[in-house]
């Protein structure tokens, strides 16, 4: 019998803030999670670069756990937001200050992978154009025209997506 991986439970919903000391521990932990996240991207980002992907994907656990944490802060602070704006509006814009940097950031490692991502997907297509190349015999019609390969000419390439 396959078992399958138990589902995590949902997550309570989100407490809005209701003192100063709060709205404070709740900046702490979103500074906090951002800055873990962004660590463990750039480190993400230098590996891509470098062609380092094995080790890139070992960082998806890690990862997906502190995307988990942010998103459950970024909604306690959503819920909370009425209060932090009427209470500490310098807190609120000092944390749209470091999420503007945040995405900066973010917007830097998408880049990286969409990169990476086209370069690998061209070469791959690159193999598959010259392996066609090759499997297909030069012969020309009546007219003097190339003629076209038949379908038992091509032959897929298979690719092992395991790494």
């Amino acid at each position: 019998m396959i078992q399958r991986p138990q589902a995590k439970p949902a997550a309570a919903p989100a407490q809005a803030v209701a003192t100063p000391v709060e709205a404070r521990k709740l900046a702490e932990d979103l500074m906090e999670v951002m800055g873990a996240l962004l660590g463990v991207i750039e480190r993400e980002t230098e590996l891509v670069r470098a062609g380092k992907i094995r080790e890139a994907l070992r960082l998806e656990e890690q990862k997906g756990e502190l995307s988990r944490r942010y998103m459950v802060t970024v909604e306690s602070l959503k819920t909370s937001q009425k209060y932090l704006s009427q209470v500490s509006p310098e807190l609120l814009a000092s944390l749209r200050r470091h999420h503007d940097t945040f995405r900066a950031m973010l917007q830097i490692n998408l880049t990286v992978l969409a990169t990476a991502h086209a370069v690998s997907e061209g070469i791959v297509r690159g193999v598959n154009t010259e392996i066609q190349r090759r499997n297909i015999p030069n012969t020309y019609t009546a007219s003097g025209q190339r003629a076209a390969p038949g379908p038992r000419n091509i032959r897929p390439l298979a690719v092992s997506r395991s790494l």
